[in-house]
């Protein structure tokens, strides 16, 4: 169990609850459980009941769906501070997704029954959730759009981009981004075959605009190359 000054400290880093009093916010912390999850290990899987909310308060988590033939396509990779499961707190219905741990995880979870109660008493949190809903469709509706109009090497430049945003630390050679995924995990969030993805890698980096370092760490040495490239 978290102590209740860590659960209000994560819980304002969270959009949904970021608007909370000091006394709201360790009134829901009380609902806070603790889980720590081993990298692979699966969170949820699709057709499972929902019945919390997550928030990571260390480590990655991809969400994913599976396809034919038990291929898996990636819809996004979650770090530290975020939260998943929560579609399911206003639709009953089983799972949609699967969520896996990526790294070695902790995470914090709401019961939906403690939620429902809460929302119902903390009307002013309607906005912050609409907004977490709708930078989430925004994000799946960007993902569709650069299956249908960009090539491999433009969703590939646009990947490494987003994951320096979210995880990259600038340095004086350039910002370095330890994303944590294996090959095949970075082509399910391309879209495309690891071999592709592989391909533009290796194209990038013969041009100087990234460099590899290992198999979990870019090195992202021209990001307005990258920039361009991804359009």
């Amino acid at each position: 169990m978290p102590t209740t000054d860590d659960a209000v400290s994560l819980l304002a880093q969270v959009p949904l609850f970021a608007s909370l009093t000091g006394d709201e916010a360790e009134t829901l912390a009380t609902a806070l459980t603790r889980a720590r999850v081993d990298r692979g290990e699966c969170i949820f899987s699709e057709g499972d009941p929902g019945n919390q909310l997550y928030v990571i308060r260390q480590g990655k988590v991809k969400i994913s769906l599976s396809g034919p033939e038990g291929r898996e396509n990636m819809l996004a990779v979650l770090g530290d501070g975020e939260m998943f499961g929560e579609l399911s707190l206003f639709d009953p219905s089983p799972r949609t997704a699967n969520a896996t741990a990526i790294t070695d995880t902790e995470l914090l979870c709401l019961p939906h029954d403690a939620l429902r109660g809460w929302l119902t008493s903390s009307p002013t949190v309607a906005p912050q959730l609409l907004q977490a809903l709708a930078q989430r469709l925004r994000r799946t509706n960007e993902q569709l759009a650069d299956l249908v109009f960009s090539d491999v090497p433009g969703r590939v430049a646009k990947t490494l981009l987003t994951l320096a945003e979210r995880f990259g630390t600038a340095d004086q050679a350039g910002v370095r981004v330890t994303h944590d995924l294996t090959q095949e995990e970075m082509a399910q969030l391309v879209g495309s075959s690891r071999e592709s993805v592989n391909k533009a890698l290796a194209d990038f980096s013969s041009r100087g605009w990234i460099r590899l370092e290992g198999r979990t760490t870019i090195l992202l040495l021209e990001p307005d190359r990258l920039s361009r490239r991804a359009g």
